[in-house]
């Protein structure tokens, strides 16, 4: 039995799906129009994690996961201002961006991933169904959504009117009706993307596109709609609005991972500890060591990035990985963890457990459900192929050394090794280098 918390009705429920032979999830995917951050990263690695286990608990052909992409949106609009680049240039390509970075970090791909600029149509169609319900009005080439329509608005947050307001950034306009309305649709200029309407041509809101892609592809009714916390007020507030007052179900169970931290403090170019998921990657961090870090901590909680944890997770995969291997049976009770509301750090104790009792390959096969131990995730090679290159080249210095009795290059090699924290072993049988828990692969750069 999975029990998951319920954003929507503030308890830990047992999930019950609408239809095992066909669970379906939704989650807010990223908008594109720049890399990652490693705070983006959290809610795909959540729901790849849950999308697993509904997988090995109903079977991989019955559940549905969408994911989409946002790629109409202002900001899109000012990089292409900025860079002087065609939209859809920028939209393509951070969109590969994000695949190959969330793959880098073992997340399965979803099984759609729906980009909002391919559901102007069914975005049109739910604006005009919402207008025709007297829930939505046109007003100078906007349309918008009439919240006091719908009286269950902000149970979703438990959030007052006052609150409300100022939590939305309301824009103050003299075509709104009420400053709580929120914008389905826009009008767009001539250098601004735009599609004809009835209303003109313009472009959707952001809160539309969920709506009109979850409905289209998992139904008006489904599971679980998920993304981080940040997301709760206004984004979906306004989904459940306006899905709701169309006629749909929608979501029965909410799920919201909170944010991250890097040492303790908010992350923030000002601070000067913004970093994105490709600088983690391109520093020589492999994508498991990541997951790991975030596994650690519940999706429930703030998260906190630290070189202690990384170099922790580092260590502990390490070791996993010497002695994994295949053959072995997923661990009853790292499922059962799990399946308490994604319980991932209790499931990486019961990992633990299985190394220290010597079981390689029940800890592989239970590795596998957290998307760990996985030979497709790359960087472990890279990184040993630099020692592997390392170890060559010391060797060389040492043995020009035994010649010249002139070991400074080899003590020069050997220091910058262990600034890196590489552990330097030299035998008769050669040279062996081992990286620490601290291992830092640029130091060796140069």
């Amino acid at each position: 039995m999975i029990h998951l918390s319920n954003s929507k009705t503030r308890r830990k429920e047992a999930f019950t799906p609408i239809d095992p032979e066909r669970v379906r999830m939704y989650v807010c995917g990223p908008t594109v129009y720049d890399r990652a951050h490693i705070g983006n990263a959290r809610p795909v690695i959540v729901f790849d994690v849950l999308f697993r286990l509904l997988r090995h608990v109903y079977g991989d052909s019955a559940v549905v996961y969408a994911r989409n992409f946002t790629d109409v949106d202002d900001k899109i609009n000012a990089r292409a201002r900025e860079s002087g680049r065609p939209i859809s240039d920028i939209t393509a390509e951070t969109t590969q961006w994000f695949l190959d970075d969330m793959g880098a970090l073992g997340n399965l791909e979803p099984t759609h991933m729906p980009r909002a600029t391919a559901y102007i149509p069914h975005m049109v169609a739910l604006i005009e169904d919402l207008i025709e319900r007297g829930h939505a009005y046109a007003a100078e080439g906007h349309v918008l959504f009439a919240v006091n329509t719908y009286d269950a608005y902000g149970a979703l947050s438990g959030r007052s009117t006052k609150d409300m307001i100022a939590g939305a950034r309301v824009e103050v306009a003299p075509y709104k009706r009420d400053p709580m309305d929120f914008v389905l649709w826009k009008p767009s200029d001539d250098e601004t993307p735009g599609w004809e309407s009835p209303w003109g041509r313009g472009r959707p809101g952001w809160h539309i596109e969920c709506s009109a892609m979850a409905a289209d592809l998992l139904g008006k009714t489904f599971d679980i709609h998920g993304g981080g916390n940040d997301l709760l007020f206004p984004h979906h507030e306004n989904e459940i609005a306006q899905s709701c007052c169309a006629g749909h179900g929608f979501a029965q169970t909410w799920m919201h991972n909170e944010m991250l931290q890097v040492e303790g403090k908010k992350m923030s170019k000002s601070l000067g500890n913004f970093f994105t998921v490709r600088d983690l990657l391109d520093q020589g961090v492999p994508g498991e060591v990541i997951r790991m870090v975030f596994l650690s901590t519940h999706y429930s909680k703030p998260m906190d990035w630290t070189e202690k944890k990384r170099a922790e997770a580092e260590a502990t995969l390490r070791k996993w990985r010497a002695m994994a291997m295949p053959g072995g049976q997923i661990d009853p009770a790292v499922v059962a963890a799990i399946s308490d509301d994604l319980n991932t750090h209790g499931a990486l104790t019961e990992l633990h457990r299985l190394a220290s009792e010597g079981r390689g390959a029940d800890l592989a096969a239970s590795a596998a459900m957290l998307g760990l131990l996985s030979d497709a995730l790359g960087g472990w090679d890279a990184m040993d192929a630099d020692l592997s290159a390392w170890a060559t080249r010391l060797s060389e210095a040492r043995a020009q050394a035994m010649e010249t009795k002139d070991f400074s290059t080899v003590d020069a090699l050997k220091a910058q090794l262990t600034n890196a924290g590489v552990e330097v072993r030299m035998s008769k049988q050669g040279v062996d280098l081992v990286p620490g828990a601290g291992f830092d692969a640029t130091k060796l750069e140069g």
